[in-house]
């Protein structure tokens, strides 16, 4: 059965790479412009804060247009002190047991249309993500249970933030509340970013402190609002008001294509780094026929290849001479581990997927170890539970990861009895399972409104382990669960059926966010499962990701809608309470919540992976690893003479 898995897989890889090329060949860009081959589609939303999509490219195409943040991470992903921005920043705990962050921006910093920043800049966003008005928005905040007061001004009982202040044109404080401090990431409370006011919220809207806190005067309401936001998220244009490296010139929606061109106001990044290359396009790197497109030129930058196949490929690329010869140039790489992995999601509050016997089973029917391998070609392999290679805490607890996680290796019939022990034994008419789909007993609680459940004559109600999983179109980790689980016979043996939904990215991220502000039929639970992929940020905080509050969970929070209270208090309590140089604390809680997280399993782990980025070989030092994005290293990549 490997076998033919094994050789069907490698079949559809064939013919995949080998698709008509049916575009015409571009011709290849002129030397100093970065043609920029994203993996993910561009969304369009170019918001900052916490009211933007989760869209990696998207994210990137903000990054390199707003880059003025007062701390910020290195190469090495530690916390600093962005000195181009920031005069100083002080800290001091106070008697009460808060602590306040005094804040002081050098003056002369302007946007890109040369308007002066001052401290309002950094100001507003902080109250703002806040404000009640953010959630009516749809965004998801918890920024307002950091801060002296937030809690009151968010309820409305206050009509500012007594904790966050503005003590002159250039200086602000942000006091922070007993209960979070000490905080591991301790130095990440006092970043705070420039935006432009004006461009955000529209004209008529001011921030003030009379000295009580800050507070929104003007026209501050949810249609105000709303109106300025509506075009100020999606506007890529020339009056793009913005304070990055780049600009964010023009977003060809049909083409979901971004330019991005230097900004001159620029004056640098923590380092005092300035870009030299000139120009940056942004477009999407179809997994079908990519290979064909950096060949004859259509993009010449493919940025974190995930792919174990389409690695080799470039490998393949760079060592033809009849391409370089083609193009007038070669490909380099830079190769560095991941901090992240990529998953099988859980919706865990409704259907089939709410009982951990059923994610249990469905990881026993996928063979991870045969994926990994057939996916990463060699560059990754199987993890279990919450982390990628990359991180500096797996690559501390590597032993003890490997020692006391459940691997849940491939077992087609430890499934089945894993789901005969939930009570999975009935088939659709309540007689005892024979064949086809597994049925259970529910209650009423337990059914909710999935609708594939039957109501018998005597009021039974039974579902089926039958379940819709929603995956993004020109995806080949899609291609390869189909093959390896959804259609494999294994899984029709155990009584599962898994019906595969193939869609857009963003159309994805709205079913699995329940984003009923995008559509009504986003916000009603509909897929079981979801493909996906993560990296982590630097600052390893997963607080409120298991919150067992119904707003917080509405506002997007916990989107595996797992309810473990010991999940919740974990990832707290690793963060929280943990000075920032007691990392043997934090490591023993790390531990826990990954051990707990293993035991839940609300996503089934597939791969962490080795990355490469291929680029021009015109392009000289450039640097990337698993916490140095393209959007920092290209700041200090040059063009060869």
């Amino acid at each position: 059965m490997k076998k033919f898995l094994a050789v069907l897989l490698a079949a559809m890889m064939v013919l995949s790479m080998t698709a008509s090329f049916a575009e015409e060949a571009a011709a290849p860009a002129e030397k100093g412009t970065i043609v920029y081959g994203a993996t993910t589609e561009i969304g369009g939303d170019f918001a900052p804060g916490p009211w933007y999509t989760n869209n990696a490219t998207d994210k990137m195409l903000r990054d390199l247009s707003n880059d003025y943040a007062t701390v910020v991470t290195d190469q090495g992903g530690a916390y600093v002190i962005n000195e181009t921005v920031c005069e100083s920043i002080d800290g001091v705990v106070n008697e009460d047991g808060t602590k306040t962050f005094t804040i002081k921006v050098k003056e002369g910093l302007v946007y890109n249309n040369g308007e002066a920043i001052t401290i309002k800049d950094f100001v507003w966003p902080v109250v703002f993500s806040s404000s009640k008005l953010m959630t009516d928005l749809g965004a998801k905040l918890t920024g307002y249970l950091t801060y002296v007061g937030g809690q009151e001004y968010y309820d409305g009982t206050a009509t500012a933030i007594s904790g966050v202040r503005m003590l002159d044109d250039y200086t602000m404080s942000l006091q922070i509340v007993a209960d979070k401090i000490p905080y591991f990431y301790d130095m990440a409370y006092a970043s705070v970013q420039a935006f432009n006011l004006k461009y955000w919220l529209g004209e008529g809207i001011d921030v003030a402190d009379d000295g009580e806190g800050c507070y929104f005067t003007g026209d501050y309401t949810l249609d105000s609002v709303k109106a300025a936001l509506d075009y100020s998220r999606f506007n890529a244009s020339e009056d793009r008001v913005s304070a990055g490296p780049y600009n964010l010139v023009e977003y060809d929606v049909a083409a979901k294509q971004a330019t991005l061109t230097i900004n001159p106001n620029y004056q640098g990044n923590f380092e005092g780094q300035k870009p030299s290359i000139a120009k940056i396009v942004v477009l999407r790197a179809e997994d079908a026929t990519w290979a064909d497109a950096i060949k004859t030129g259509g993009f010449n930058f493919y940025d974190t290849i995930t792919d174990g196949s389409q690695i080799n490929t470039a490998m393949d690329i760079m060592e033809d001479d009849s391409v370089k010869e083609a193009l007038g140039y070669g490909f380099n790489y830079v190769q560095f581990d991941r901090a992240g992995y990529g998953f099988l999601h859980f919706s865990c509050d409704f259907g089939p997927t709410q009982f951990p016997a059923v994610r249990h089973a469905i990881a026993q029917l996928l063979d991870r170890n045969e994926f990994a391998n057939t996916f990463c070609q060699g560059w990754g392999g199987v993890v279990n539970s919450q982390y990628g290679t990359g991180l500096w805490q797996y690559q501390e607890a590597e032993e003890w990861l490997n020692e006391n996680l459940n691997t849940y290796p491939y077992d087609p019939d430890a499934a089945v009895q894993t789901l005969i022990d939930d009570g999975w034994v009935y088939a659709e008419d309540g007689s005892d399972y024979v064949e086809g789909i597994r049925w259970k007993k529910v209650t009423a609680e337990e059914a909710g409104t999935y609708q594939y459940n039957v109501t018998l004559a005597d009021g039974t109600i039974l579902m089926p382990l039958k379940m819709d999983w929603s995956s993004s179109d020109g995806n080949s980790v899609s291609d390869l669960l189909s093959v390896m689980l959804a259609n494999g016979p294994q899984t029709a043996a155990a009584g599962i059926e898994i019906n595969q939904q193939v869609m857009t990215f963003t159309e994805l991220l709205n079913y699995y966010y329940r984003d009923a502000t995008q559509g009504d039929k986003y916000g009603v639970p509909t897929y079981c499962l979801f493909n996906l992929a993560n990296n982590f940020n630097p600052a390893f905080d997963q607080s409120y990701e298991w919150t067992q509050d119904p707003d917080m969970i509405a506002q997007g929070y916990n989107v595996s809608r797992l309810m473990d209270p010991e999940m919740d208090r974990l990832s707290m309590e690793m963060v929280y309470g943990v000075d920032s140089t007691d990392t043997e604390k934090y490591m023993d809680i790390w531990k826990q919540y990954e051990l707990r997280w293993n035991e839940q399993l609300p996503q089934v782990p597939l791969y962490s992976n080795v990355y490469i980025s291929m680029y021009p070989e015109w392009l000289e030092n450039y640097n990337q690893d698993s916490f140095w994005n393209f959007e920092q290293a290209i700041l200090y990549a040059t063009v060869a003479e």
